[in-house]
């Protein structure tokens, strides 16, 4: 899935507010206190219930630029990717790649048909979402 919308936030300010939420999440899934320069390459175990849990490493992670991440499950790896490219002070355009690799031939084949029923949905709620996180000032 990719998604690329202009946001009326400085690249600055927008890569703030995503190192601030990836921060906290690393702080909840571990109870440690990171830094930002702590982030590259850092890796952790976040569970999502009692049953489910994923891998996450911070792949490639460039100021006001680049954030990169990899959510390894039993079933699954995905990679995302966020580009945050700045038009002016005030605004920036962000870019966002979401690419999957499913292991095993019955969920490459659910994860497929789910993909199709779920992507437009997803993508126009990824938009709003992008929005909200610009208009929090």
């Amino acid at each position: 899935m990719k998604v690329e919308k202009n946001l009326n936030i400085s690249a600055e300010k927008f890569f703030d507010k995503m190192m601030d939420s990836v921060i906290f999440d690393v702080r909840k899934a571990t109870g440690e206190n990171i830094t930002r320069k702590q982030l590259k390459n850092l890796s952790y175990v976040k569970q999502f219930s009692k049953n489910s849990s994923a891998k996450i490493t911070i792949e490639e992670l460039v100021e006001n630029q680049i954030y990169q991440f990899k959510t390894s499950t039993s079933r699954n790896e995905f990679v995302v990717r966020y580009e945050i490219t700045p038009i002016n002070d005030k605004t920036c355009k962000v870019s966002y790649n979401e690419n999957m690799q499913s292991f095993g031939f019955m969920q490459q084949i659910n994860d497929m048909i789910l993909g199709i029923m779920l992507g437009f949905f997803r993508k126009r709620q990824f938009g709003k979402m992008l929005e909200n996180m610009a208009n929090a000032n």
